[in-house]
């Protein structure tokens, strides 16, 4: 009776063994699968350089993730030897593994049959299935949200993306009057009752819009305003403006705009904080508090940041 339970006992104690020893080769291998499916093949000695999101038309999205090989050398004369590729998922669950390809002008990356094409183009990319452009059109780098930047918008006409506040509104249909006879179209975020309550600053037409202005050759903050203005070129995280800004009153309104516009940009491409607030006195001593300005700015400044231009 002892002798059979014993051999029970090493016999549950082999089967324990086993299948631990088999548990750790599974994980094993499926780990090591997992590593081979986010760095491609080691093998080919290719590293991550970088990973975007792309935003396209009708809010498609493209993640993409970019990878280099080791350079090669080659005789001279030769062609160079390409070793970059490529992870492309699309937003309606399609993935591709793409190689890089010989190109005149960004970088451009296929398929084996070529059926698929991602070509990056500085900030945008140009998407062709079979040689068209099809679903994914007009596509943009999008910046990461910064924190409080929960919704996102592109011109796929213009080129750009830029974020917002999630309880900001947008005006897509925005149009600024420069004068009787001449008006600057774009796009406009404007604020949330939560910015403004019991406070002098209107939640009506405070906020910050993205505008365009054509036929210019030397864009400046100035052809944003109809009366003459001294503008200076700031530069705010590592890019250029050409900035002035304006302030007036009328009937204890106060109005204030600032413009930072982008040089070397066709057309000329400028982005307006416009801040219309109330003349404090005219309220009942306490009833209304002053509005935060700086914590305004701050808002406004995070989503100039957050704009890229194709």
């Amino acid at each position: 009776m002892k002798k059979n339970k014993k051999n029970f006992l090493i016999i549950l104690v082999v089967l324990i063994i086993l299948i631990i020893i088999s548990v750790w080769l599974f994980s094993q291998k499926n780990k090591k699968g997992i590593e081979n499916n986010l760095n491609y093949n080691r093998e080919e000695n290719l590293s991550l350089i970088n990973e975007f999101i792309y935003l396209c038309k009708d809010n498609k999205t493209i993640k993409a993730f970019f990878y280099e090989g080791l350079p090669q050398s080659v005789k001279p004369g030769d062609p160079p030897i390409l070793l970059g590729k490529a992870e492309i998922i699309l937003s309606d669950g399609r993935k591709f593994s793409l190689s890089q390809t010989i190109s005149a002008d960004g970088v451009r990356y296929a398929n084996s049959d070529e059926s698929f094409v991602f070509w990056s183009k500085g900030n945008g990319a140009i998407v062709l299935e079979n040689n068209n452009e099809k679903d994914y059109v007009g596509c943009v780098i999008l910046k990461d949200d910064p924190g409080g930047l929960e919704n996102y918008y592109l011109d796929p006409d213009i080129g750009f993306t830029v974020r917002y506040p999630k309880n900001f509104k947008i005006d897509t249909s925005y149009k600024y009057q420069l004068s009787p006879d001449k008006e600057i179209k774009g796009v406009k975020f404007v604020i949330s009752e939560d910015l403004s309550n019991s406070t002098n600053l209107s939640n009506y037409d405070t906020g910050i819009s993205v505008e365009t202005i054509y036929d210019t050759d030397n864009c400046s903050a100035d052809l944003f305003f109809d009366t003459k203005v001294k503008k200076q070129e700031i530069n705010k995280n590592n890019i250029d403006y050409s900035f002035a800004s304006i302030d007036q009153g009328a009937a204890g309104n106060f109005y204030e705009e600032l413009i930072y516009a982008l040089p070397g940009t066709n057309p000329c491409i400028g982005i307006r904080y416009f801040i219309h607030s109330v003349n404090i006195s005219n309220y009942p001593k306490g009833e209304i508090l002053e509005f935060d300005k700086n914590y305004l700015l701050k808002q406004f400044n995070k989503i100039r940041d957050s704009l890229v231009l194709k």
